[in-house]
């Protein structure tokens, strides 16, 4: 045998560890099978399953070399650390010490390696080198039978007392019925038992052997000869097992023909010929054609021929055989049950008929005197074997004739028949492989096996006397004859309606009837014969041996393909279920060709809901269980109640559950629609039921699905919540692995997310009594061993079990659960872990949407003032509890405020703060979920400290919180970030200390605080509270610098500016409009034009921003339209005077000119004059009213629609001396800001628009000619080139700014968010300025 070489070994143990670390199910079921391989795991190994798991989630390289280093730390090695050293290897792509680490698996546990772990890296790497001891194990099983055989009495016949046609008719119709003596038995026994002990002690040879060429390489040097074969389980008997060696290696040349050059122990059951007799056509009464088949027929029943007992001893038997002649076949049917062993001492005779060159054999049961049965008997094809006088190899026998091969063909599947057999069985329209049903590719037969021609022939050279048959060989005309001379009624049916007696010889007659007949009622009644058999049988493991033969599974198949008795295919399901759940054989022939499970699959869908049992047991993957699209039929089925199943190992309903959850767990692109069918019909109720089942294995699978659909609709938690029996899931916690009492834990506390306070306690209260052990104390034994990704979930709960009652000061349970929850925020290195940890403290919280979400972070919007993203939710909780007809009442929110106080008190209270520390921490994260998670709970804490008492706590959480609060309220993208950050801020000002650290920081604030303003009260009361008694202060948030100043002198004077999204329009004396691009610190000319003659006095913009108008002293209006910052005159009216003061909407324009009055224009024809007795200096138009200041001080409010007009202020007619206009309107926020000369020592008033009354004043003491108003800010412009800054809400200066020495301020205004002041004055300059108190960095 060829040594393999490095490469060869790391490309097997490569490729099963890539499919290991890519495969979670695989993954899981290895690590599974290990850790069950060890009676209790180390700490050290549970540590590094977790950071393994962890590594694999998140792809960490820390995680995997941490497992590294703590499992090459383990002090004894066993399977479960070497395979998790294996993956850690692989994982960190060390091909080479994974091999080491994976061949380890073959030195410490053989049985485990090959069976459970990996089967595939025995086949390919070990089963090659043990070969040779298979087959001697095998040669050894043989010689022990066929010497049984022999020495029961019954010697061949002398060839020289017959012709040779007769020696070859008795050994081919010859039936193996001796028995064996006790001491053949026990050699056979104790070489059977001895097999798993010489192949383990081979595996750990090898296994040393292969890790000794890993760790050659391939530097060229010679790698050692394989270790020699160890075929005895005693030590002392080195010299015998070196001899057998030997002996074996000898022959190693004649062992390794086999298909594919391997040994697969699939073939010990396909070579038997009643494998074939069970796939031909349909059961249908055959033609008399004159073309022989060269393959096996099912023999006509015709056939069986009763002799007379004339010359024979007391019994006398019929046999039947193939019309081909004799078979040759494998050594499965030498493997006699012990109840034929018991039946040796009947007193059994035989005698042997010739009939027309065949020999028959008949079997009469009963006294001398009773009627004779002819009961025709399955040929037993390896007494042949055993009898014939020198057996060929089965590898030389064509498995379809039965025949030496003479012109062998080896097909696409690997197996070889004889070419006109195989050639014969296509031009019928076969196109399988007779055994392996596999479909073949190829319609064209290959070309002869030459090889396999000529050992064929050495072996006859060397074998003289053997006495194969030759595939010319054909039935005497006179038996074919016979053959044909009945119809009906077949004889099988005698066997059919033969009574019962529970004899195992009448159970063969019915598997020889099944598999034999062609008469498919025939079939049917022995399928319902041996129903009865197995149902009364004493002794199982006899009928399962007879039955669970690949022949007769395919006969109960071909059953299932053609029956349509209902009560025969439900006892054919019960029968293969039967078979299927007690050998796993069985399966493996029923899964060896996909047509079969389809045709189950067919037979479920079509009502037969015993089916999905047998489909559970074959274990289809649920790739093939999407495909045949099972997931509609699995939810009726499990909904259908009506009709009681039939008696089966398994309940079909339970098959259904188990097989809908191999679904769901696998797949989620269809989970909605599958958990819409779940709970729109009575599928929940049924699968609620589930969770009382007696098999924990469907409990699980419920709890499983039931995860899913609240996951997916978690308005059906109420549901499942109010049906839902916990207490036999509680009882599987202490039975089911690891990772079954997860997905309980799970369940469990994703289930007490109900939207009701008290029917979440009264859930928890249920959880905390069931099982027959304490519920507190199986979860912190479980937390203490819970893999890390898991501890957060079970610590979240234990935490809510414990806050039932008021929380004591000491709870050894809260420690536990508290110290594992911010043990797992704080670890870095999983950052999975952290976010669900981060989860779990949201969920804490208690108040829950009907879908299961926690509203912490809508309920602390609404705290905050931010109303709208809570009311949008709270209306789809309206829809909601609508629907479920209940509202929340006084008792729930007092019940929920409760807990949210008992909660948050046990969080705070932990280790002073220490929770507050872990919640900075993750602030800091980059990961958004993180950090947002942990931004709703430390603000929800933070909130919380307000209503708790302080116990030094508060103190704590601003040391930790504080700046990471400022850093997102000052940098954060969204508003609802900024709010959060807000209210937890206002938390710390109700302390003295906390509102002096603020006051510190007050600029890195006022801006986002400012902004938050307009949408909520708190941001007010923040802005007030840090605005009182520190009036220097204050002073210093608004400080101004200039960005930007254009010289337009050439154009006059500026008369009117205007500042709208990023752009500035100005209006000059000359008729010019020019647009500016006004972002950040730039003021570039885009668009200028000139189209109006005369100075353009004012200039408006539509509410819709997309037309400009234009007031000039050519006595003209008119509108442009804006687009991409350039304007284009669209409009053009004629006012018939000069224009100023220009106020426009959608339908009419208002403005002042050289006369008395307001001239007011509708833009579809026609005008009027309103107030013509005063001179009008400025307007104001607001929502149907219009504002005019006059020259006498007066202000007037004119009604629009009745034009009824009201006075504000009165006005001081003067005869003589200087008059004192009004220079300028603004309505903001419902008051009215009118601008002037100070009189009376006020140069600014505030008027109530409502009843029109004076609410206050800025005593300031310039001449305003121009002001613009903010929203915290009022700018006023005098004609002395001086602007001073007032705050709107104190009526208190706050800044002064000189534009110029020699010019009037003559136009302003400022941006929407008013940070930006431009402004005109009367030498033609533009300017922008920029505040700088309200952000931290220039733009």
């Amino acid at each position: 045998m060829t040594a393999p070489t490095p490469a060869v070994i790391l490309r097997h143990t490569t490729t099963f560890l890539e499919e290991a670390l890519s495969n979670p199910d695989l993954r899981r079921r290895i690590l599974s099978s290990a850790r069950r391989s060890i009676p209790s795991a180390s700490p050290a190994s549970l540590r590094a399953l977790s950071l393994l798991s962890d590594a694999l989630d998140s792809s960490s390289p820390a995680a995997s070399a941490a497992a590294d280093k703590l499992l090459l730390s383990v002090s004894g090695r066993n399977p479960l650390s070497a395979l998790l050293l294996a993956l850690a290897h692989a994982l960190r792509g060390w091909a080479v010490p994974a091999a080491l680490a994976l061949l380890d698996l073959f030195s410490l546990d053989p049985t485990l390696a090959r069976h459970e772990i990996v089967p595939a890296l025995f086949e390919a790497l070990f089963l090659p080198h043990l070969l040779p001891v298979l087959h001697w194990f095998a040669d050894q099983r043989s010689r022990v039978l066929s010497s049984a055989s022999l020495r029961r009495g019954h010697p061949l016949p002398d060839k020289d007392e017959d012709d040779d046609e007769r020696s070859v008719e008795v050994a081919a119709a010859m039936s193996l019925l001796s028995r064996m003596s006790g001491g053949q038995a026990g050699r056979l026994k104790d070489l059977e038992r001895g097999y798993e002990e010489v192949i383990d002690a081979n595996c750990r040879i090898y296994a040393d052997y292969l890790k000794e060429v890993v760790e050659m390489g391939d530097g060229g040097r010679r790698i050692p000869a394989p270790p020699q074969l160890v075929l005895t389980r005693d030590s002392s008997d080195e010299g015998g097992s070196k001899e057998a060696a030997e002996e074996v290696m000898a022959q190693a040349g004649n062992a390794m023909r086999l298909r594919d050059g391997r040994y697969n122990p699939i073939w010990a059951e396909a070579d038997q010929s009643l494998e074939f007799f069970s796939r031909q056509n349909s059961r249908t009464e055959v033609n008399n054609t004159n073309t022989q088949p060269v393959y096996p027929q099912r023999v006509s029943p015709e056939l069986l021929v009763r002799l007379s007992s004339g010359d024979h001893r007391n019994d006398s038997e019929v046999n039947w055989v193939p019309d081909s002649g004799p078979t040759y076949s494998s050594d499965d049917d030498l493997e006699h049950t012990s109840s034929e062993i018991d039946s040796e001492e009947k007193n059994t005779n035989r005698n042997l008929l010739p009939i027309n060159g065949y020999q028959c054999e008949r079997h009469v049961q009963g006294s001398a005197q009773s009627s004779c049965h002819s009961s025709p008997q399955m040929v037993d094809s390896d007494n042949m074997l055993a009898l014939s006088k020198q057996t060929p190899p089965k590898e030389f026998v064509c498995p379809i004739t039965g025949n030496l091969f003479d012109d062998p063909v080896t097909l696409e599947t690997g197996q070889t028949y004889e070419r006109r057999a195989i050639q014969e069985w296509m031009d019928r329209g076969n196109s399988t492989c007779p055994i392996t049903r596999q479909k073949l590719q190829n319609a064209h037969l290959p070309k002869t096996n030459y090889v396999l021609k000529r050992l064929i022939h050495s072996w006859l050279e060397d074998n003289p006397n053997s006495t194969p048959s030759r595939l010319e060989n054909s039935p005497p005309e006179n038996l074919r004859d016979l053959s044909m001379q009945q119809t009906s009624p077949s004889s099988m049916s005698a066997i059919c309606h033969a009574p019962n007696d529970g004899s195992t010889s009448d159970l063969r007659l019915l598997i020889s009837c099944l598999c034999t007949s062609e008469f498919l009622d025939e079939s049917e009644k022995a399928v319902l014969q041996i129903e009865k058999f197995w149902r009364n049988t004493s002794s199982e493991s006899e009928i399962i041996s007879m039955i669970s033969k690949p022949a007769v599974i395919n006969g109960f198949v071909e059953i299932l393909f053609n029956s349509v008795n209902l009560q025969v295919l439900k006892v054919t399901i019960f029968l293969l279920a039967e078979l299927a759940s007690k050998d796993r054989l069985v399966v493996q022939t029923l899964t060896r060709v996909d047509s079969d499970v389809k045709c189950m699959v067919a037979l479920f869908k079509k009502g037969l809901v015993e089916a999905v049992v047998l489909i559970y047991l074959l274990s289809p993957p649920w790739e093939s269980l999407l495909e045949m699209d099972m997931v509609n039929v699995l939810l009726m089925a499990i909904a259908n109640n009506d009709d009681e199943p039939y008696e089966m190992c398994m309940n079909p309903k339970t098959a259904s559950v188990l097989l809908l959850w191999k679904i769901l767990r696998e797949d989620s692109s269809d989970l909605s629609n599958i958990v819409h069918s779940i709970t729109s019909d009575r599928t929940l109720e049924r699968i609620l039921l589930s969770l009382e089942a007696d098999t924990v294995e469907e409990r699980i699978a419920a709890v499983g699905i039931l995860l899913k659909c609240m996951a997916e609709d978690g308005r059906c938690r109420k549901i499942i919540a109010d049906k839902a029996q916990l207490a036999p899931v509680l009882e599987s916690l202490s039975t089911v692995n690891d990772v079954d009492r997860f997905e309980i834990v799970r369940f469990l506390f994703e289930l007490a997310k109900l939207n009701r306070r008290l029917s979440n306690e009264q859930l928890l209260r249920v959880i905390k009594g069931g099982g027959t052990f304490s519920m507190m104390h199986t979860l912190l034994v479980y937390l203490q061993t819970a893999l890390m990704d898991q501890s957060p979930i079970v610590a979240g709960l234990l935490l809510q079990l414990d806050l039932l009652m008021e929380p004591r000061k000491m709870s050894v349970y809260r420690e536990e659960a508290l110290d594992a929850l911010i043990s797992c925020l704080r670890n870095e290195d999983f950052p999975s872990t952290q976010l669900k940890a981060a989860e779990t403290i949201l969920t804490l919280q208690g108040r829950f949407s009907s879908s299961g979400k926690p509203l912490a972070r809508a309920l602390l919007l609404k705290h905050a003032g931010i109303r709208k993203r809570y009311l949008a939710l709270m209306e789809a909780e309206k829809t909601s509890r609508a629907h479920e007809g209940s509202e929340p009442n006084l008792e729930e929110e007092k019940a929920a405020d409760e807990w949210e106080r008992k909660m948050a008190l046990a969080l705070v209270s932990h280790e002073f703060g220490l929770l507050f520390e872990a919640l900075s921490d993750g602030l800091k994260s980059r990961n958004l979920e993180l950090s947002s998670a942990c931004l709703v709970s430390a603000t929800w804490l933070s909130h919380m400290l307000s209503i708790l008492p302080d116990t030094g706590v508060r103190g704590a959480a601003r040391v930790c919180l504080m700046k990471q609060f400022i850093l997102i309220l000052k940098s954060a993208r969204h508003n609802d970030e900024k709010a959060l950050s807000m209210l937890a801020l206002r938390s710390f000002m109700h302390d003295q200390e906390g509102l002096l650290d603020l006051t510190h920081h007050i600029k890195d604030i006022l801006k986002t605080l400012r902004e938050l303003k307009k949408s909520s009260v708190l941001a007010y009361e923040m802005l007030k509270l840090l605005s009182e008694g520190h009036d220097s202060s204050i002073k210093d948030m608004w400080m101004y610098k200039e960005l930007m100043q254009v010289d337009c002198s050439t154009n006059g004077e500026v008369l009117s500016i205007i500042c709208f999204r990023n752009r500035i329009f100005s209006g000059h004396f000359d008729g010019m409009i020019k647009v500016w691009k006004g972002h950040e610190d730039l003021l570039h000319l885009i668009h200028e034009i000139h189209e109006h003659s005369k100075a353009v006095t004012s200039l408006a913009i539509s509410q819709s921003g997309e037309k400009l108008y234009s007031g000039s002293l050519d006595k003209t209006v008119r509108v442009w339209a804006i687009h991409e910052g350039r304007i284009s005159c669209t409009q053009i009216f004629d006012m018939k005077d000069i224009v100023r003061n220009l106020s426009v909407t959608d339908t009419i324009a208002c403005f002042t000119s050289q006369g008395a009055g307001v001239k007011v224009l509708s833009w579809k024809g026609g005008s009027k004059n309103l107030n013509p007795s005063k001179n009008v200096r400025s307007l104001a138009l607001v929502k149907g009213k219009l504002y005019s200041g006059c020259n006498d001080s007066s202000i007037q409010e004119i009604d629009l629609a009745t034009e009824i007009l009201t006075t504000i202020q009165s006005g001081k007619k003067k005869l003589l001396g200087k008059e004192h206009p009004i220079y300028g309107l603004q309505v903001c926020d419902g008051l009215l800001y009118s601008a002037g000369a100070s009189v009376d020592g006020a140069a600014v008033k505030i008027w109530n628009t409502s009843d029109c009354s004076l609410i206050g004043s800025i005593q300031s003491t310039i001449e305003v000619r121009s002001m613009a108003i903010s929203r915290e800010l009022i700018y006023l412009g005098s004609k002395t080139g001086t602007l001073e800054i007032w705050s709107k809400e104190k009526q208190t200066a706050v800044g002064c700014l000189q534009i110029g020495s020699n010019c009037r301020i003559q136009c302003m205004d400022v941006d929407d968010d008013g940070e930006i002041l431009v402004l005109g004055t009367s030498d033609g300059k533009i300017q922008k300025w920029w505040d700088t108190g309200r952000s931290v960095s220039p733009p």
